[in-house]
């Protein structure tokens, strides 16, 4: 029903696909994996009930800086993609969309994104600069370190600090734990996603995890999956979540111990497979915090 909404819209400009490929949302996994986590921490700041303006802001805010996001990636990968069985199609790197096309859509993605921002408070304006920079880093990051799932981590988890200021009106330290559990998760799942592009990505002298890591891509995944685990226990002590809480990360090391299993023989398509399943893991999280607070 979503891809046929975004069909529809494709009727009322001939070109108007172009610019949904371009954004992504024909491929809605990357708003869920930003989506979960940030709203987990909007609950657990608003204790429970947050402010229904900040639960719109910040799902809007979700769905356009995922967006500005992909604008900005293959605008930067847009002499890459076409060498990359995956990402060939791309609108950039085929050339149905033009380079100040892609500038234009990002500037506008990023001025409603900061419109979003304008509707909270000082201090959580002034952290989406931070946002931002981290967001338009992390494009670039693969040409020079074998890390850049580190810095997309950080982008994926500012969501949660900003969580906080907006509803709090201050950052508490339990709130970085939580910060630091999303950016391991994250370097954890996106490197299942460069798995499935290692090949190719090798021979263009891009770099990843995946490349790092080698034949311990797996263990270490699962290793920062649990990780992720622990420090979530550590943020749901700190923040008072009980049994529901503790439930949905169980959930979540199922779907993790799952995808260990599934990519036993690295293939890329699998490993892309359990990259998307990253998304169940995520909602369980977000489901277990929001029981756990309706039903105390």
């Amino acid at each position: 029903m979503y891809t046929q909404l975004l069909q529809s819209f494709n009727r009322l400009h001939p070109r108007a696909w172009d610019f949904v490929q371009l954004m992504r949302l024909d491929k809605p996994i990357g708003i869920y994996l930003l989506l979960w986590p940030t709203l987990a921490a909007l609950w657990i700041a608003g204790e429970g009930a947050p402010s229904v303006a900040h639960v719109a802001i910040f799902t809007l805010g979700v769905i356009l800086m995922r967006s500005a996001g992909c604008v900005i990636n293959d605008f930067a990968d847009r002499n890459f993609d076409g060498h990359v069985a995956r990402t060939r199609t791309r609108p950039l790197a085929t050339g149905k969309v033009r380079v100040k096309e892609a500038w234009l859509l990002f500037a506008v993605l990023v001025a409603l994104s900061f419109g979003l921002v304008l509707l909270t408070n000082a201090v959580t304006v002034w952290l989406s600069f931070g946002a931002l920079a981290v967001a338009a880093l992390y494009p670039f990051m693969k040409r020079y370190t074998y890390y850049p799932q580190v810095v997309l981590g950080a982008a994926y988890s500012w969501g949660i600090l900003m969580c906080f200021t907006a509803e709090r009106g201050v950052l508490p330290p339990e709130a970085w734990v939580l910060f630091i559990a999303n950016v391991v998760w994250t370097v954890g799942y996106d490197t299942y996603y460069a798995m499935a592009d290692r090949e190719d990505d090798l021979k263009i002298g891009v770099r990843s995890t995946a490349i790092l890591f080698g034949e311990a891509d797996r263990l270490i995944i699962f290793t920062l999956q649990c990780l992720s685990l622990v420090f979530l226990l550590l943020a749901g002590a700190r923040f008072g979540l009980g049994l529901y809480f503790h439930l949905g990360l169980g959930v979540a090391l199922a779907c993790f111990l799952w995808e260990f299993w599934r990519t036993r023989n690295r293939e890329p398509l699998v490993c892309f497979q359990a990259f998307l399943h990253n998304h169940w893991a995520g909602l369980a999280i977000f489901l277990g915090v929001v029981v756990d607070y309706l039903l105390r």
